[in-house]
């Protein structure tokens, strides 16, 4: 399955139905895929309910807050034009079996992602997470728009059913940010070194987008354990 992981201060064997806390970033690739391949599990899963809550990682939170433009993060970041190119033909080739149409071409900025994950924090708040995680993903990776403009996160917002408005408004103060600094800072603190991690009733930790079967796998051996504990 996974490791062990530190506490998250929840009490996962309180909970019905099982909990499942996703540690994501959403301008890592992977976490796009790992997000189909967990619903691809869920949907095989009807008998075990769950509950799902996406929580912040920074793949690069040396990013400045503006973003960075996207070639000269690739090169700064692989090196040699081959390399990113082999890398990222890897990602379209694995994402096209997910149904997932990565366009990497149209991507122009690399975003600091901490508005990114203020949004789906708020969004958590008000039951529309998976949904704005969604449009997130979509909008990066497919549509190759800004994260960082605070206008096209206001959209996804409103879109999903928030109040757009009200989301600009918090997007320009430092509303949640520190608390969503300390949420990535957590995440290292529990062991998470890299995203998707998938956190299974508070206890294991299922590392990288794994096939779906194996979410799965994973899933209900973490609820028939909790069902001997009942």
């Amino acid at each position: 399955m996974g490791n062990l992981v530190g506490e998250m201060n929840i009490d996962a064997t309180a909970l019905e139905p099982l909990k499942i806390d996703i540690v994501s970033d959403v301008m890592c690739p992977w976490c796009f895929i790992g997000k189909r391949r967990l619903e691809k599990a869920l949907a095989d899963l009807s008998d075990v309910p769950v509950k799902v809550e996406w929580h912040p990682f920074q793949l690069d939170p040396t990013l400045p807050a503006e973003g960075k433009d996207r070639q000269a993060y690739l090169a700064d970041k692989f090196g040699d034009p081959a390399r990113i190119a082999e890398i990222y033909d890897r990602i379209r080739e694995v994402g096209a079996t997910e149904a997932i149409p990565f366009a990497f071409e149209k991507i122009t900025k690399s975003p600091n992602t901490l508005d990114s994950h203020r949004l789906i924090r708020w969004a958590g708040i008000e039951g529309v997470q998976d949904d704005v995680v969604e449009r997130l993903f979509e909008l990066y990776f497919l549509e190759g728009a800004d994260l960082n403009d605070r206008n096209v996160l206001a959209g996804a917002a409103q879109e999903a059913g928030m109040d757009g408005e009200m989301v600009a408004r918090l997007l320009a103060t430092d509303a949640d940010l520190a608390e969503t600094e300390a949420d990535v800072v957590h995440a290292q603190a529990i062991g998470v070194t890299g995203v998707p991690c998938f956190i299974l009733d508070g206890k294991y930790a299922v590392s990288g987008a794994q096939p779906a079967d194996v979410l799965e796998g994973a899933i209900r051996q973490v609820a028939a354990e909790r069902n001997k504990e009942d």
